[in-house]
């Protein structure tokens, strides 16, 4: 499973694909998010009108799924 750190050394990348999952969040707001995992959490659940329970068991369900997907493309070696 990928953790907060890996997420956040190609936050572009991972911005991207976290966007896509998080609709809600904007991009002006995410230079300041990436830096703290807490924070992030209150604010995906503030804009996704989650708890912040239910965001941090989305985020931890979307970093599950970002690592199965990095272990996928290395053992497809791309």
């Amino acid at each position: 499973m990928l953790n907060w750190a890996d997420l956040t050394q190609d936050w572009s990348a991972s911005y991207a694909r976290a966007k896509r999952r998080f609709p809600n969040l904007r991009d002006k707001d995410m230079a300041r998010m990436r830096a703290d995992r807490k924070q992030f959490e209150a604010y995906l659940a503030e804009r996704h009108h989650l708890t912040v329970n239910e965001a941090r068991e989305e985020l931890e369900d979307f970093l599950f799924t970002e690592g199965l997907n990095r272990e996928v493309s290395l053992s497809l070696g791309k």
